[in-house]
């Protein structure tokens, strides 16, 4: 099963949710954004304390897959979920807006979405 999480930049809450997913199943798990921002040392930071390593995780574009054939595609901002392109309509579509922590200087907030991405991907992955 190929399942893809978007974001607007692939650089924090995708990352975030592709580390768990990856964690908890066996599924091919892609992450993409709209644009590409590159990596956010503070997803990576926060996500060792949870003993997920997505330091050698690419931030990808969208166009990159555009030939995978998704059975999931998890938008996890507005942003994407507005902008997701045509070309990827055929696997069923989920949502959840989660805050983005890199409009903040805390990490705390980084933290608090990243255990909200957890628990969306345990549900996600208990309902598919």
């Amino acid at each position: 099963m190929n399942i893809l999480v978007m974001c607007t930049g692939n650089s924090c809450r995708s990352q975030m949710a592709e580390g768990y997913l990856r964690k908890y199943s066996d599924h091919n798990i892609y992450s993409a954004g709209i644009e590409t921002h590159g990596l956010n040392k503070n997803a990576i930071m926060v996500m060792s304390y949870d003993d997920i390593d997505i330091s050698n995780h690419t931030s990808n574009s969208i166009d990159e897959f555009k030939d995978i054939e998704f059975d999931h595609i998890i938008t996890v901002c507005d942003h994407a979920k507005e902008s997701c392109p045509l070309f990827i309509s055929s696997g069923k579509r989920h949502h959840f807006n989660f805050t983005d922590p890199s409009k903040s200087d805390n990490i705390n907030d980084y933290i608090i979405v990243r255990d909200q991405i957890k628990e969306y991907c345990i549900r996600f992955l208990k309902s598919i």
